[in-house]
């Protein structure tokens, strides 16, 4: 069954303040043990009761879902905020490596909600996800065309080309995710094709 719908009621300072504990606390729950990790040591983390996290997120699907959701959005935000940054080059090849990270935890995160009963496939055409996802497109096209235009990125690759190349990079980023330095120099890899032939790679 899909995850339930949260209330629609505005929370008091307080609830706000538990939310945002519960959320910070799955993150870095799920960031060492994966979506797998055990609701009570979310609660532990947080500083709650179990029964408080359930009030927040009634199953525990609403609860990963919430936590990709928000690392979504801080993902658009930060694609927004580098609009203006001094080496359009440099802003948009490292933004690329945080998106290819987080496609990457995008289908860990997928295996978990199938295994929570959930369709993935059902919420991905939610209209929420997908203004969130269009959003995030527009932010990453203005990213690609300031590189391209400062000559650091090729010509020829556009949005569409650039989201495929993504799905490809995720999935290779899951073969090998227990090996930091094959993951490393795959990026690499990828970051390599789409620099402008003869462009400098950017200062890391």
């Amino acid at each position: 069954m899909p995850p339930s719908k949260p209330s629609s009621r505005p929370l008091r300072a307080d609830a706000r303040r538990n939310q945002a504990h519960i959320l910070e606390a799955a993150e870095a729950v799920f960031d060492t043990e994966g979506p797998s990790g055990s609701t009570e040591a979310i609660a532990r983390r947080a500083g709650v009761a179990v029964g408080t996290v359930f009030r927040h997120f009634p199953t525990k699907a609403d609860l990963i879902q919430a936590v990709f959701t928000a690392r979504l959005q801080r993902l658009t935000d930060h694609a927004v905020q580098l609009q203006g940054a001094e080496d359009p080059g440099e802003a948009f090849l490292d933004f690329f490596l945080g998106w290819a990270e987080l496609s990457a935890t995008k289908l860990t995160f997928a295996e978990a909600l199938i295994g929570e009963g959930v369709d993935v496939r059902a919420l991905a055409r939610q209209d929420a996800y997908l203004r969130m996802r269009q959003n995030l497109l527009q932010a990453v096209e203005g990213l690609l065309q300031r590189a391209q235009r400062a000559g650091r990125v090729r010509g020829d690759v556009g949005i569409t080309e650039l989201n495929a190349l993504l799905i490809g990079t995720a999935r290779a980023l899951e073969q090998v995710r227990d090996d930091p330095d094959a993951s490393a120099r795959t990026l690499e890899v990828v970051l390599d094709g789409l620099r402008l032939r003869g462009a400098p790679p950017p200062d890391r």
